[in-house]
C-alpha cells in the first residue's frame, strides 16, 4: 500500500524554486521538472525503503534527468519530504534541515 507524501514548507519552496528556474530557461522545462519529481515521489510512496539511508533515518532519492535529490523520512503512516535538493548546492544546506 502506498504511503501519503507530506512536504515540509521548505521542501515545497525547493520544488517551486526549481520549477521557476527551469521554466525561466525554457518554457515547459519547469513542467518537465515537476513531472520528474512527481515520478520519483510515486516510487518513494510505493516503496520508501528502496533508497539508501544517508543520515540517521533519512533517505535520498535521485530525480531522473535533473540534478535534484529528494530527502525524506518514512514514518509508520506517511513519508515526510524535507528537501527537494539541487545536488549542485552545498550539502550542509540540507543537513541543517535534518537536525
Amino acid at each position: 500500500m502506498a504511503k501519503n507524501i507530506v512536504f515540509t514548507p521548505e521542501a515545497e519552496d525547493d520544488s517551486d524554486q526549481g520549477y521557476f528556474w527551469y521554466e525561466s530557461k525554457k518554457i515547459g522545462l519547469g513542467r518537465e521538472f515537476l513531472t520528474a519529481v512527481d515520478a520519483c515521489l510515486q516510487r518513494i510512496s510505493r516503496n520508501p525503503r528502496i533508497y539508501q539511508t544517508i543520515y540517521k533515518d533519512y533517505r535520498r532519492a535521485v530525480v531522473r534527468r535533473f540534478p535534484y535529490s529528494i530527502l525524506y523520512e518514512e514514518t509508520t503512516t506517511e513519508v515526510i519530504v524535507y528537501a527537494v535538493f539541487n545536488s549542485r548546492q552545498d550539502p550542509d544546506k540540507w543537513r541543517d534541515r535534518l537536525q
